[in-house]
């Protein structure tokens, strides 16, 4: 982790960048330039817009609804996002190695043992207490992930 510290840092600053500070300064950016540079300066917007306020509750009104449409349009109907998507999948680095948690910690060992006893089953071997007690650790631990518990992060979550 102490490596990757500083990639961390970077990337939880351009999140908190980028999705809630730039945000709310263009949002107010917007309001102020649209209302004063245009809204203001138009005789026939008095009658709908009488002062700032009430020109950002009317268009929040109007744009929180028409926003979340566009959102929705973008997510579910945009070929665009399925390219963004698709564009994330590919240089996503778990999908070439095994992810930390359930994934490395119960799923692959159990594929791995039921691996391994199918083919000792195929060739009639038995199976020893070694691998009994690998089954039952196992089986513990997805009995445990079963209950809605959660396994324990390791102290070196990223090796």
């Amino acid at each position: 982790m102490r490596k990757n510290l500083i990639f961390r840092v970077w990337y939880y600053f351009r999140t908190g960048l980028a999705q809630y500070f730039s945000f709310v300064i263009a949002l107010g950016n917007m309001f102020t330039i649209t209302y004063y540079l245009l809204i203001e300066n138009i005789t026939s917007f008095d009658i709908l817009f009488p002062s700032f306020s009430s020109y950002v509750i009317i268009s929040s009104i109007i744009g929180i609804p028409l926003l979340t449409i566009v959102g929705f349009v973008h997510m579910k109907k945009s070929h665009a996002f399925k390219s963004e998507a698709n564009i994330s999948n590919e240089s996503l680095p778990y999908n070439y190695k095994l992810m930390p948690g359930i994934h490395k910690e119960c799923l692959a060992p159990l594929y791995l043992e039921l691996l391994r006893l199918g083919r000792k089953s195929l060739n009639d071997e038995k199976i020893s207490d070694e691998e009994i007690k690998k089954i039952e650790s196992l089986e513990s631990k997805l009995d445990h992930l079963a209950k809605g518990n959660s396994l324990t992060i390791p102290k070196k979550f990223d090796e």
